[in-house]
């Protein structure tokens, strides 16, 4: 099943009962949210989910491209990346949680083929606050998926106040077809996580306590890539079509291994996508998030061979990405800021290099060295380590 005709199988579904589609935003947040970028598809909706009445109704799907910060140092294993997409779903006081499970159980059985016995549910097993989530856990057994409680895994929360409230996580079991599943999703990394599927029943106070909503809201959140990586029979989110002409490409241009080659067509897939929207390198912000992206690309670039350039990145790998994103504009205004961007870097290492020379760094370098150089000459902790490493 090609990541397309996911993304039309579950907006036809949702749509076919009742779901209004949303078009998916910018990666940008509104300039009063103080977050870089949207995070999750439930991000623009937050003001809804508070309870302001959203002006395309209650029942809402739709597919969100995010970008998160926090994995960047994870990107180069299977499963990690700096932008994605995520498949949505929304009940802003309309039905409620059972209601979604079953939904998302129908979705996966007959819309994508899963079976039931090869499904794994996680369920909230309650705390000092909040009981056990019995309806979750009887919906999932009537279903005929098996359920496992834990404890904070299954407590979702969007910051430390703020809306809450127990989820219910579905795996689908990615071990060797012809042979039973088994163990659980917290004993056995086989079991796969597609779907989350949250309640959100509270609003936790400053003083910690929780006070339940007055209109109840249910959130799921379905990454693409990684289902698309499931459906598909991979291993690892870099072999789906998703990135078909990245793996395709890029291997035969730059000899790198493979944590290196997933990095270099992460970061540089997520820096045309954050171009796309309109963002610039810059040193602060946004646009110092994409400054870094394309920086580790050229260092893991360089680390073998200094005479590779992203002038030999190939225009289809642009297009297609910016058309993935559904971005309007050209390829040749992102490839100019992208080989601006390599020059301001060669200049830095070259300036980088003179001073670390010195020989006031022959040493180990102090907090205060850090500190000095990167106020005095503009040269991160993690160029200066880079430059530094022999």
């Amino acid at each position: 099943m090609t990541t397309d005709r996911i993304v039309r199988t579950f907006t036809d579904y949702f749509r076919e009962r009742g779901h209004e589609l949303l078009t998916g935003a910018t990666l940008l947040p509104p300039p009063t949210d103080p977050v870089l970028f949207t995070t999750s598809g439930m991000h623009p909706l937050t003001p809804y989910l508070e309870g302001r009445p959203h002006p395309q109704g209650r029942r809402l799907a739709g597919v969100q491209r995010c970008l998160r910060t926090t994995d960047l140092d994870e990107v180069g294993d299977r499963t990690h990346l700096t932008v994605f997409e995520m498949l949505g779903s929304w009940s802003l006081g309309d039905y409620g949680h059972t209601r979604s499970l079953r939904l998302g159980h129908e979705l996966l059985r007959d819309g994508f083929g899963i079976p039931p016995e090869r499904m794994y549910a996680t369920v909230f097993g309650g705390d000092d606050q909040v009981g056990p989530d019995d309806e979750a856990s009887d919906t999932w057994h009537e279903l005929g998926v098996r359920v496992e409680r834990t404890g904070d895994d299954n407590w979702w929360s969007h910051a430390p106040v703020g809306l809450c409230g127990p989820d219910s996580e579905i795996f689908v079991w990615t071990g060797d077809p012809a042979t039973p599943p088994q163990g659980s999703p917290t004993t056995d990394p086989r079991w796969v996580e597609v779907w989350n599927h949250v309640s959100m029943r509270y609003l936790r106070l400053e003083d910690g306590s929780l006070r339940p909503l007055r209109r109840p809201n249910v959130d799921t959140g379905m990454g693409l890539e990684r289902l698309a990586t499931v459906l598909q029979g991979h291993d690892s989110v870099y072999d789906s079509d998703l990135f078909e002409p990245w793996t395709r490409l890029v291997p035969p241009l730059w000899d790198l291994d493979e944590p290196s080659l997933r990095l270099v067509c992460d970061h540089l897939r997520s820096g045309i996508a954050v171009l796309g929207d309109g963002v610039r390198p810059s040193h602060t912000g946004r646009g110092y998030v994409l400054r870094r992206l394309t920086r580790r690309v050229l260092t893991t670039l360089w680390r073998d061979d200094p005479s590779r350039t992203l002038s030999d990145l190939p225009t289809e790998l642009l297009g297609h990405t910016l058309d993935r994103f559904r971005q309007p504009g050209g390829t040749e205004r992102v490839r100019d800021v992208l080989l601006d961007e390599e020059r301001r870097f060669e200049k830095l290492l070259e300036r980088g290099r003179r001073v670390l020379g010195g020989s006031r760094f022959d040493g180990p370098l102090s907090e205060e060295d850090y500190r000095y150089l990167h106020d005095t000459h503009g040269l991160p902790r993690d160029l200066v380590t880079t430059l530094r490493t022999p």
